[in-house]
């Protein structure tokens, strides 16, 4: 039985002439879409597979990964929500990479639940030049929206790498 299956999903065409945000939101949108297809029609077995030794990286390990990364960017740094991350070890330290007992539809449902968030947060903004802050080791940093955007692109491209060769390893499909 698939753990995830999204074979029949289209992904979210970019817009070669749109307007800069438009723009920037089709291909985050796109490389979502990228990345669920690269997990599509696997079983639990096959999602929490970690096949390229010595590297941790399954494809459910980069999903919650995905997960924390939207709710960080989205939720903390651009809305100042404050929210915890999903999964952590006793002593605090991220645990999103620790798939022997996890969840694939917790996952994915929390993955989808953050970029809906994210959605709903890019669609409300002002303008790109809105500014998200974050305070770490006493000092406070700001993003623009645009730089956020800019950024969740360049996250998922870069999984959506690793999703390849994962998926390769495990059944052998490649491709967009």
């Amino acid at each position: 039985m698939d753990a995830y299956d999204l074979a029949d999903a289209a992904r979210t065409p970019t817009l070669p002439a749109a307007d800069e945000r438009a723009t920037l939101v089709s291909f985050l949108d796109f490389q979502r879409d990228t990345f669920a297809m690269k997990c599509a029609g696997l079983t639990t077995e096959q999602l929490r597979a970690r096949p390229l030794l010595p590297s941790d990286l399954s494809l459910l390990g980069l999903t919650r990964h995905l997960a924390e990364v939207e709710r960080g960017w989205f939720r903390n740094v651009l809305n100042a929500e404050a929210r915890r991350g999903f999964w952590k070890h006793p002593d605090g330290s991220f645990a999103e990479f620790d798939v022997d007992e996890a969840d694939p539809e917790e996952a994915f449902a929390v993955w989808r639940r953050e970029c809906d968030h994210a959605r709903e947060l890019v669609a409300a903004a002002e303008s790109l030049d809105v500014l998200g802050h974050h305070r770490e080791n006493g000092a406070e940093e700001s993003w623009s929206l645009r730089w956020i955007l800019t950024h969740m692109i360049e996250e998922y491209a870069r999984h959506n790498g690793h999703a390849d060769l994962l998926r390769e390893h495990l059944d052998g499909r490649t491709g967009e």
